[in-house]
């Protein structure tokens, strides 16, 4: 399965699941980042972190840790 990580700029995708738990998968939930929704990221810094994602019309920056968790397809 293809992470958030992996996607390359100016795709979309869709989440199919976000991996770990606890505080960590709540505070990704609270961001607007849940099964189903549809990400477009918008551009992956030189050393690839951060990632600048579109997510429910406002943009957020993600670890590059943090991506890796997001199943997406």
């Amino acid at each position: 399965m293809q992470t958030l990580k992996a996607t390359k700029p100016s795709a979309t995708v869709r989440v199919v699941k976000i991996n770990g738990g606890g505080p960590l998968k709540r505070r990704i939930m609270e961001m607007g980042i849940i099964k189903g929704v549809e990400v477009y990221v918008r551009k992956v810094a030189p050393l690839g972190d951060p990632i600048e994602v579109t997510v429910r019309g406002y943009e957020l920056s993600l670890r590059k840790s943090d991506a890796e968790l997001i199943e997406v397809e």
